[in-house]
C-alpha cells in the first residue's frame, strides 16, 4: 500500500485530482483540501489507498491526523471515500469533528451526498472517537495539529508557506495559544 507521497504537481483538475509527479512516475492523488495547487509545486501527502477490482485510488491528505479522520469516516456505514472526500472538503477536521461532538446532524447533513439518515449515523458512530486525535494534535516532535493548519490554510496561507514557517518549532499546547503564535511566525515570512 501507498502510505505517503513527496513529489511535483504536475496538474490539477477542475474537480480537484492532482497528477504528482514522483521520480518520473505520475500519480493521480483526490486531495481532501480544497485547495489548489500550482504546477511545478513541491508537495508531500499521507495517502490512504484504496485497491478495488477496476481501480486503484490514491487519496491524499496533508496531515496524518487528517487521513486518520478520513479513515474513522470510511468506518461509518453508508460511507465511502467520495463521500468522506467531500466531508473534508467541506469542514476542517475541527469544524466536523465539533458539528459531530455536539450532535449537530443538521450541520453534518450539509455536507454534499450526506442526507440527514446518514448525519445521524455519523454522528451515532463516531461522536466520542475524536478525542483521540484532539489529544494528539501535537505528536512529541512537536509538530502543529491539522487543526492549526487549517485554520492557517483557511486564512489563506499556503502549506508551504506554514511548514517553513512552523518548521522546528515547538507550539504551545494550549491550542489558541499556539494558533496565535503559530500566525505570527506565518505573518513574519
Amino acid at each position: 500500500m501507498i502510505g505517503w507521497l513527496s513529489g511535483q504537481v504536475v496538474h490539477q483538475r477542475v474537480d480537484g485530482p492532482l497528477i504528482l509527479d514522483v521520480n518520473g512516475v505520475g500519480y493521480e492523488v483526490q486531495v481532501a483540501s480544497s485547495e489548489t495547487y500550482r504546477v511545478g509545486e513541491s508537495v508531500e501527502m499521507f495517502i490512504y489507498t484504496v485497491v478495488r477490482a477496476d481501480a486503484l485510488m490514491l487519496y491524499g491528505f496533508n496531515s496524518l491526523a487528517e487521513r486518520e479522520f478520513f479513515e474513522l469516516l470510511l468506518a461509518t456505514p453508508g460511507v465511502g471515500p467520495s463521500t468522506a472526500l467531500a466531508a473534508l472538503r467541506t469542514m476542517t477536521t475541527g469544524e466536523l469533528a465539533h458539528a459531530i461532538e455536539s450532535d449537530d446532524v443538521k450541520r453534518v447533513a450539509k455536507i454534499p451526498g450526506i442526507g440527514p439518515k446518514t448525519a445521524s449515523r455519523i454522528v451515532l458512530e463516531l461522536k466520542g472517537k475524536f478525542v483521540a486525535i484532539a489529544d494528539q494534535a501535537f505528536t512529541s516532535q512537536g509538530e502543529p495539529s491539522s487543526v492549526i493548519d487549517d485554520a492557517l490554510r483557511s486564512l489563506g496561507y499556503s502549506n508551504q508557506e506554514i511548514r517553513q514557517a512552523l518548521q522546528d518549532v515547538e507550539l504551545p499546547l494550549d491550542e489558541s495559544e499556539a494558533l496565535r503564535y503559530a500566525l505570527r511566525l506565518v505573518r513574519r515570512q
